[in-house]
């Protein structure tokens, strides 16, 4: 059975960090592009960043980048989100996704083939 979990979120002041994990179980974990998104409330589920398959290619969203950095532990077979200077506007449920064996990273929702059940962040002005 595939899991992903992710922890770490919380409640933050505008200008301030949070790091989010994202600890996977039954994937072949190396096998798997894995990226985050995020949804804030009335709006659609957005890209925020993706990793390849050994952790040398990395994406983000414009939004994001300078600010986010995503990491894997292909041994632990877990994925992180290091997000610094946060906005009001980074307040969402962020989610894990992982993507089968893609030929490139995918920035799309429907590519993904498994999601963690998310996790809130908050950033107050």
């Amino acid at each position: 059975q595939v899991r992903l979990v992710e922890s770490g979120g919380g409640l933050v002041q505008a200008g301030g960090s949070l790091r989010l994990s994202c600890a996977t179980s039954g994937l072949s974990f190396g096998n798997y592009i894995m990226a985050w998104f995020r949804q804030a409330p009335g709006k659609e589920r957005e890209f925020v960043s993706a990793i390849s398959y050994k952790g040398g290619r990395t994406i983000y969203a414009d939004s994001v980048e300078g600010r986010f950095t995503i990491f894997r532990d292909n041994a632990k077979e877990t994925v992180d989100l290091e997000m610094n200077s946060l906005k009001s506007e980074d307040t969402a449920v962020y989610y894990c996704a992982a993507d089968w064996r893609p030929n490139n990273i995918r920035q799309v929702v429907a590519a993904y083939d498994y999601w963690g059940q998310g996790t809130q962040v908050t950033v107050s002005s």
